[in-house]
């Protein structure tokens, strides 16, 4: 080996570690990670594919090349093909010529219509256990060497702290949104009625963040402000909160303390940074007199916006103890009505669209 290839290689397997330190997104590391092992193999094509504990199978996780898209869905059996024998012995495997080679399976060509001619193929291992394997395809001058085994294993090295750092994300994810969920449930248990509003809120929301084309990220931020939207509520009183009727001036400006309360409550805990805005600014208006502070069109988070209309319109399809619901027509001439004064205009019309298109969908 050159003494220039070996400074390529030490130089990718440090922007490999150093990608993997510096991003949340663990899909793009393993992504990153399979290119670089096409790059320093000088192969066609490489592939990460994962073992799936519950039913013993591999799946392409990762499909490098012109036709490696078209395998995103497609698995091994237990030990089938090159990359079955290598999960299930453990150990690597170069095979120059898979063509003529019993172990290697036809079906992947088959579904990609691309064609295998050599392998270099690695286990990938986990605090002791294999959970899935590196492949390099195609070489594109000459035939892999074992000198190319070091080079993957030092990949595959990386690609498994990406996998547990995935693993780890979405264990605290979820435990994350439980978390949530259960704060969400702490106002349902004061007022039954609450808990059921949060939840059509949070569905309304997510269909008009949709529409907006709000990516995954500000999706998943929305979701969790209009679940907490009305968390402030555990600071009022009974008599306010459960109160079946209008309330005075006095009890209004009590519960307009719940934003503020809200606010408050998320603040103790440093995940919920990006929600507390949005939980804070989901009663302002468009035109600046919302409360609690005022706020008006660019200074409202967007996601505050959305919820703001999400809110008024289920309030306004749910029958109340000193109301009757409107109608979801007599709700959307409401909403029109106060577009670009209460509301946010490119919002109303959003969901007036996802009304339009069917995909509006009541519990109540």
């Amino acid at each position: 080996m050159t003494k220039e290839k070996k400074l390529s290689e030490l130089r990718t397997l440090l922007t490999v570690s150093s990608l993997i330190n510096s991003t949340l997104d663990p899909s793009t590391v393993r992504e990153k990670t399979i290119e670089a092992i096409t790059t320093l193999l000088g192969a066609e094509a490489g592939s990460l594919l994962l073992l799936d504990r519950e039913k013993g199978d591999l799946f392409f996780d990762v499909a490098t090349g012109e036709k490696g898209a078209q395998l995103r869905h497609f698995r091994l059996a237990k030990g089938e093909g090159i990359a079955g024998w290598v999960a299930e012995q453990e150990k690597y495997l170069i095979v120059n010529d898979v063509q003529s080679d019993p172990r290697f399976s036809r079906k992947a060509d088959e579904k990609s219509g691309f064609t295998t001619k050599s392998i270099l193929c690695v286990p990938l291992r986990s605090k002791g256990r294999v959970i899935g394997v590196i492949e390099g395809i195609n070489k594109k001058q000459g035939p892999f060497l074992e000198e190319d085994v070091e080079v993957m294993t030092a990949l595959a090295d990386q690609v498994a702290v990406a996998v547990e750092n995935a693993e780890l994300y979405a264990e605290l994810k979820e435990a994350f949104y439980s978390m949530a969920e259960a704060l969400a449930g702490a106002i349902e248990l004061r007022d039954p009625q609450t808990g059921v509003h949060i939840r059509q809120v949070m569905d309304y929301s997510l269909i008009i963040g949709r529409y907006l084309g709000m990516n995954q990220q500000e999706l998943e931020i929305l979701k969790l402000s209009a679940a907490l939207h009305d968390i402030g509520k555990l600071g009022i009183k009974d008599d306010i909160l459960l109160k079946q009727g209008y309330l005075n001036e006095k009890e209004l400006q009590a519960m307009k303390c719940h934003p503020d309360y809200g606010s408050e409550i998320l603040s103790h805990m440093k995940h919920l940074k990006n929600v507390i805005p949005v939980v804070r600014s989901h009663h302002e208006h468009y035109d600046g007199k919302g409360y609690p502070h005022g706020m008006k069109n660019s200074d409202i988070p967007i996601a505050a916006k959305i919820i703001a209309v999400a809110d008024a319109f289920d309030a306004m399809t749910t029958d109340r103890p000193y109301r009757k619901k409107l109608s979801v027509q007599g709700a959307f001439e409401e909403l029109k009505r106060c577009s670009g004064a209460q509301f946010a205009p490119e919002v109303v019309d959003a969901l007036f669209t996802a009304w339009n298109n069917g995909e509006l969908h009541f519990s109540k």
